[in-house]
């Protein structure tokens, strides 16, 4: 049978992107204004920028002939097809996204969404987390998700109160130090 009447079908649906950014059913899509803001700037490069120096190659790799053999067609229909993907899925989450600016709060000694908290462990070690919207964690920056299990713990804490969290090695607490509200980058 010819290629010409058969789909490829790529390996991930939308949903199969980053399945670790789903949200909980019935909640609302949080985000800091700083990851909206680079959300925005990752859809508007790929739509204005990526997306039409992408179709130019492939409007040229497809005028070269035989389109079954041409990597250029090949792997820029491919790529087309995950930036589309991509889009798509920016679109959707800026959509239902609800940008919640942490500099609003003011003074407030609670955890809160848009919190920078500092903890310290049993041992005296001390951490800074920043919690944040599903769509902006960075853990390696110190930036976790409001939806996961250490920020859950931290929630609707303040200073000097004490946090369960169940982990694989054990039960950990932490004394939650400090919480500021600033504006993140």
């Amino acid at each position: 049978m010819s290629k010409a009447f058969t789909r490829e079908q790529d390996s991930a649906d939308d949903e199969d992107i980053l399945p670790a950014l789903e949200l909980p059913v019935g909640v609302k899509n949080y985000i800091t204004p700083s990851g909206h803001r680079r959300l925005q700037e990752e859809l508007d490069h790929l739509w204005k920028v990526e997306r039409p120096a992408l179709v130019k190659t492939i409007t040229w790799a497809a005028s070269n002939g035989d389109r079954s053999e041409n990597g250029d067609y090949i792997y820029g229909k491919k790529r087309l097809r995950e930036i589309d993907r991509r889009v798509r899925f920016l679109r959707k989450r800026l959509e239902l996204a609800e940008v919640v600016d942490p500099a609003q709060r003011g003074e407030c000694d609670q955890v809160f969404f848009g919190a920078t908290v500092t903890v310290c462990d049993s041992s005296g070690c001390e951490n800074t987390y920043s919690i944040v919207g599903v769509d902006e964690a960075d853990v390696s920056a110190g930036r976790i998700s409001w939806v996961s299990p250490l920020a859950r713990a931290l929630l609707k804490l303040s200073e000097g109160e004490v946090a369960t969290l169940r982990t694989p090695t054990g039960i950990n607490e932490l004394e939650v130090v400090g919480v500021i509200y600033c504006m993140l980058d």
